[in-house]
């Protein structure tokens, strides 16, 4: 429990960092031009947006089932346990959302800007929602057509972030899974995707810094539980020993 403890908690400082980083900054959204730079953010965002967040979580739980190659029993259950502490995930963000009601950094400005009032506008029910969103911001020629549906897709609530719920929770499950198998490659990857859905979340308009730095806390929370039930019930996340000695050869090879 000690070593998850050490290398999950490693993972969430480091996932940390932007997010508290922006927080002390000061810095403040504003809507900017559409520019490469914003689309490819957005394309990351939508790798967790529904209904593409399926997907990326079945082919990430592939990949680590792969990487632990477990026999067919203990990995149905990891997939169980990963998927599950996913799930867990989405649904106490949801639970939090209704109870703190914090509106998203667009839903400010277009209180600032266009007279949007934000507590009749969270009365409203989705749909409702989305067509004020869409009804206020038909004119504004800078913000580009992709964001406009995006945000009069996403009305709900911004604390805490749902997507970086997902996708911190994912990067810290593949740091507890895999670091003692030194799938280093993965969890590096992993890792700067999801700092850049992080940092998507913030320049779309879609979350505050607090958001990010609380539902990275709630994930490393929710991975520790998810990695300690992995190494009691599926097996030992370690090398096997026929795999120790090929990466002992290896290194000494170095």
């Amino acid at each position: 429990m000690v070593k998850i403890l050490q290398r999950t908690t490693a993972g969430m400082v480091l996932l940390l960092m932007m997010p508290l980083a922006v927080w002390l900054s000061g810095w403040q959204w504003q809507p900017e031009e559409s520019n490469t730079f914003l689309r490819v953010l957005f394309w990351m965002t939508e790798t967790v947006t529904r209904p593409w967040g399926i997907l990326t979580s079945l082919a990430l739980s592939a990949w680590v089932l792969w990487c632990l190659r477990f026999r067919l029993k203990p990995a149905l259950l990891l997939l169980l346990i990963m998927n599950v502490t996913i799930l867990a995930g989405q649904y106490t963000k949801s639970f939090i959302k209704e109870r703190v009601q914090e509106p998203r950094p667009y839903v400010v400005w277009l209180e600032k800007t266009h007279g949007l009032d934000d507590k009749t506008f969270y009365q409203l029910n989705r749909t409702q929602r989305g067509e004020r969103v869409t009804a206020l911001i038909a004119d504004e020629s800078h913000i580009p057509v992709w964001l406009k549906k995006h945000w009069a897709f996403e009305t709900g609530f911004a604390f805490p972030s749902g997507h970086t719920l997902f996708a911190a929770s994912w990067a810290l499950l593949v740091i507890g899974l895999l670091w003692p198998r030194r799938h280093y490659k993965t969890i590096v990857l992993v890792g700067v995707w999801a700092v850049g859905v992080m940092g998507s979340r913030l320049l779309l308009g879609m979350h505050w810094p607090r958001d990010l730095a609380v539902a990275t806390v709630l994930s490393w929370f929710l991975v520790v539980i998810a990695t300690w039930l992995a190494q009691r019930f599926c097996g030992p996340l370690t090398l096997p020993p026929d795999e120790q000695k090929e990466v002992a050869e290896r290194d000494q090879g170095l």
